[in-house]
């Protein structure tokens, strides 16, 4: 009789969990199956490297097949979760329910961008946490330069070259420094664009940014970013986003056309549909061996769990974590199923790094503290010995190579992905029959 362990979400706890399973079960008498909305693990750290044309899109992604050897991988998302009788409800892409039985459920989802509601927010802000989202905000990027260098109405130019980032945690602050470092060098190409002048600003809504390092290094950055010219509003709050602008708490209105939403993230809200308990914050509370308070062999890691930290208080959502519960909770579930010995949770996270762009960053190891370039360099190296893969650590290193000596690329891709159907193609202003598939015949 096989064991069935089925895992429910591919990032980086998950995959993790799935590889070490693959290296402590035997074959023949388990079956892992490993559910995910993607056929890829995302490298959240490179997202925006990604969105600044640092890094190749699909060079920040790693594909679950290259990793993993006999997990069987499903496409689509648990929707449904019935402790009882230990099966969980698996939606297909195409949209068919199938029943999954399993002796072990790890359950790994992740997070999603927490959304406040402020008014027309949904509407008219981008989020910026998936390889879409970066995607698309560099696009849009070149879009408003394009833009901006067209147009001869001054106040729409203004909008155009107005960038708003809210949240000044890890993400917001990388988003923001890597794309404003890509768009101070694309505006070279765009001179109307360049007399007038960009704006970056960002807004938060506590008393300071980078609320998870030290205050010295938190200090460092805002000089650094302030000195480039980005307007930082601390101790302010987004309270309205319009097509064109966007209201801060101060009353003053900004004219925009770009808002970027990075305040903080969300358990995922799939969670609510698992029969799971959650704490007031949709987490699903476990002890400090991940096994889900109150059910048998349930498991939860990554962002979607409050895991105890070994330093007091819950984990934070980072991937640092997340890549260490994965190996805990599959010993644990090997443990279950008679193999090896339990473990607790015991990483104490001793490394953090926030990337700056510009080859700058603010980085802390152990008690000591590291800026500027020795930073940036530093979070390069850590970063490269964490992705998965060694296709895409070359691939990395490539990419970092050739964009020393070379101006980033400016080719605005929006269209990749969004094929015209066939019709529309026809008779189109600069088309050519040479481009059809079966004109080469």
């Amino acid at each position: 009789m096989a064991w069935n362990v089925v895992i429910a979400g591919g990032g980086f706890g998950g995959a993790m969990a799935a590889r070490e399973l693959e290296r402590i079960l035997p074959r023949q008498s388990t079956r892992l199956v490993l559910v995910n909305d993607a056929n890829f693990m995302l490298y959240t750290p490179f997202l925006p490297e990604a969105a600044a044309g640092t890094l190749e899109p699909r060079h920040v992604v790693t594909p679950l097949r290259e990793i993993l050897d006999r997990t069987y991988l499903r496409l689509g998302s648990i929707v449904a979760h019935d402790p009882t009788a230990k099966t969980v409800e698996l939606r297909t892409r195409e949209g068919e329910i199938e029943q999954l039985p399993y002796d072990q459920l790890l359950v790994a989802l992740g997070s999603v961008s927490r959304v406040l509601p402020v008014p027309g927010l949904n509407d008219h802000a981008i989020g910026f946490k998936s390889l879409a989202d970066a995607i698309w905000l560099r696009n849009h990027v070149i879009e408003t330069l394009e833009a901006a260098n067209a147009t001869d109405d001054p106040a729409r130019r203004e909008e155009l070259l107005t960038y708003v980032f809210v949240g000044g945690g890890y993400a917001g602050l990388e988003a923001l420094a890597e794309l404003q470092d890509f768009a101070a060098d694309a505006i070279e190409s765009y001179p109307r664009a360049r007399l007038h002048g960009m704006r970056w600003v960002l807004v938060e809504a506590s008393d300071r940014v980078l609320p998870e390092i030290d205050a010295e290094l938190a200090d460092y950055a805002l000089r650094e970013l302030r000195g480039r010219g980005i307007d930082i509003r601390l101790g302010t709050t987004l309270e309205e986003v319009c097509a064109d602008s966007a209201r801060i708490a101060t009353g003053e209105t900004l004219p925009t056309r770009t808002v970027v939403w990075t305040a903080g993230v969300s358990p995922h809200p799939s969670l609510r549909q698992l029969s799971l308990p959650l704490d007031d914050r949709g987490r699903v509370p476990v002890d400090d061996h991940l096994r889900v308070e109150g059910l048998d062999s349930v498991w939860a890691i990554g962002d979607c769990a409050a895991a105890p930290d070994p330093r007091g208080g819950l984990c934070p959502p980072t991937a640092q974590h997340a890549v260490r519960q994965g190996p805990v909770a599959a010993a644990n579930i090997a443990a279950e199923l008679g193999i090896g010995a339990a473990r607790r949770f015991e990483y104490r996270g001793n490394a953090a790094f926030v990337n700056l762009g510009r080859y700058k960053a603010v980085g802390k190891v152990g008690g000591r503290t590291f800026r500027g370039f020795p930073a940036w360099w530093m979070a390069r190296t850590y970063h490269m010995s964490q992705i998965p893969g060694a296709a895409r650590k070359v691939r990395a290193v490539i990419d970092w190579t050739a964009s020393l000596p070379f101006r980033r690329d400016i080719s605005e891709v929006g269209s990749i992905g969004h094929p015209k159907p066939l019709e529309a193609t026809i008779g189109t202003w600069g088309s050519s029959t040479s481009s059809s598939p079966s004109s080469s015949a």
